[in-house]
């Protein structure tokens, strides 16, 4: 088995987590699958990152399970892997062991059935010009394991959601942000910087509270009705200890910056 099929870079409190099988579109073999969340989990607990970004190495971020690999052991839909719809490693479901802090997906190109289903886990994506998105499990005949029919129509709406997974078809990255799937697109080249442009504002915030944010809007998103968000929120805010986040040390600099992104 080789390690580099998955690469984790970290500068300025930032970890880059890259699928990096560029010849096979970073299709997710079982090497993938098995690396994947281990850099995700190493990054999440090392004390010098406080958000990851995800991304593919060019020209796709990820077409999905390996089909050749399907086709042939199955071996990347079972042993763990998740993506049958059972607990990984971790013991989570999705693709992902559960970390504390935030995921940005960088959408380098195009995002396929279960790599589609990957970005969809991460909390906020931004995608390149040249970025695209499919669910094919339909194409396919296979059934989404990591939360797509759940995750794909908080982000576009239920009915869009159904005309993608009926149809197979895809949507271009300015569909997608006019959908709402992703946040920003950008020029090709400017896609990480553009990220960690993000990540940086991010690592500049108060992280006791930043990772408290995401525990909340990960809890409250799984709610099932408006009622049960309120109790969570309640339930959780109960638990933020007052005077934590160092309010008032920081409030020259948070002061500072809201002055500056309004003027």
């Amino acid at each position: 088995m080789s390690d580099d099929v998955v690469l984790l870079e970290v500068s300025e409190r930032i970890a880059t987590v890259t699928l990096n099988r560029p010849a096979a579109r970073n299709a997710l073999s079982s090497e993938v699958l098995r690396r994947l969340p281990a850099l995700l989990k190493e990054a999440d607990g090392r004390d010098d990152v406080d958000v990851i970004v995800l991304t593919g190495a060019d020209p796709a971020f990820c077409a999905g399970l390996d089909l050749r690999e399907l086709g042939d052991t199955a071996g990347n839909l079972g042993g763990g892997s998740g993506a049958d719809g059972g607990a990984n490693r971790d013991g989570a479901r999705g693709p992902f062991p559960n970390v504390d802090k935030p995921v940005i997906g960088a959408i380098n190109g195009a995002a396929v059935t279960g790599g589609f289903e990957l970005a969809l886990n991460c909390d906020f994506l931004v995608a390149s010009e040249r970025a695209k998105f499919g669910d094919t499990h339909a194409r396919v005949g296979v059934m989404p394991g990591w939360g797509l029919t759940v995750l794909l129509p908080q982000a576009i709406g239920v009915r869009r959601a159904r005309e993608m997974s009926f149809t197979g078809n895809f949507l271009s990255a300015d569909e997608a942000l006019h959908f709402g799937l992703v946040n920003h697109v950008v020029p090709h080249d400017e896609l990480l910087p553009f990220a960690r442009a993000l990540a940086a504002d991010i690592v500049s915030n108060d992280q006791l509270g930043v990772r408290k944010l995401v525990q909340h809007y990960r809890a409250v998103s799984n709610a099932a009705t408006l009622d049960e968000a309120h109790l969570l929120e309640g339930l959780m805010a109960e638990t933020w200890a007052p005077g934590v986040s160092f309010v008032a040390e920081r409030r020259a600099d948070v002061t500072a910056r809201g002055r500056a992104q309004t003027t």
